[in-house]
């Protein structure tokens, strides 16, 4: 006895074998035909999946992803792992050689390489070819899953501490391990946090930083810490969270420009 479920189309097809008896059909997203053959002479059960080949699972992915968002092939190797049930060395392995097959055949004409392991597809426009969105790869490579915040005198301007725009941007994140060092295809620096950034300090952090740069920082408003007294309220950060943190990473004048903070919020309370 035969049964053919048929589930979708695709070529260039290879046979994949798997024993399944015993064990419950599960979910198989990458089969396009699935075969299940009765084999009266041994008793056994099999499961034939048709499935694309590496090569042609990368090439539907890619020509899913929207024009100018980063590919990053960490994460096409992340993908075949699960889909083919691979170790994750042998997946990386598969995907680094479809990446190299497809830009040498050109079968996606419009991707482009960015820079290791990362790749986009550009669009044609009345301006010419459309680049990669750098502002999606920052927070992907840097701030992404609460692993960083912007930091530097970028931050006071959008705090309305100073008038002056910075040309430089400034990100502290866990990606960083030593010391600061400059993006210089994203044009943005990066440097290392005090402590490593969770989801939970993130925002204590990110304030403790400015207070600390209050002193290296021209500041031209009037009343820079009602500025800072409101957005402690608005973020519902807490002052004893915030002295703890201060005190433990941060140098004795940051402590300081805590309690200006907290007496301006008194004043205005």
């Amino acid at each position: 006895m035969e049964l053919i479920v048929h589930i979708q189309k695709s070529s260039l097809l290879q046979i994949n074998e798997i024993n399944i008896k015993n064990i419950n059909i599960v979910k198989y997203p990458s089969f396009d035909i699935i075969l299940i053959v009765f084999n009266r002479k041994y008793q056994k059960e099999y499961i034939r999946g048709v499935t694309m080949t590496y090569y042609n699972y990368v090439v539907e992915y890619i020509k899913k992803c929207p024009f100018s968002a980063p590919i990053f092939v960490a994460d096409i190797g992340n993908m075949v792992m699960k889909d083919y049930n691979l170790p994750i060395d042998k997946a990386n392995a598969a995907v680094a050689v479809v990446m190299k097959r497809i830009m040498t055949r050109k079968q996606i004409p419009n991707l482009r390489f960015f820079q290791k392991g990362i790749y986009y597809r550009t669009e044609e426009t009345p301006f010419g070819e459309t680049g990669i969105n750098k502002e999606l790869l920052i927070l992907r490579k840097y701030m992404d899953n609460d692993q960083g915040y912007e930091t530097g005198a970028r931050l006071l301007y959008k705090l309305g501490l100073t008038t002056q725009l910075p040309n430089a941007r400034l990100i502290a994140t866990n990606a960083v391990k030593e010391c600061l060092r400059r993006d210089e295809k994203l044009n943005v620096s990066v440097c290392p946090p005090k402590v490593i950034i969770t989801r939970k300090n993130k925002d204590y952090l990110q304030f403790l930083d400015v207070l600390e740069m209050l002193n290296r920082t021209p500041i031209d408003v009037e009343d820079p810490y009602r500025i800072l007294a409101s957005y402690i309220e608005k973020k519902k950060l807490r002052y004893d969270l915030l002295l703890a943190l201060a005190n433990k990473y941060y140098p004795q004048r940051t402590i300081l420009q805590l309690a200006q903070t907290a007496a301006e919020k008194e004043m205005i309370a």
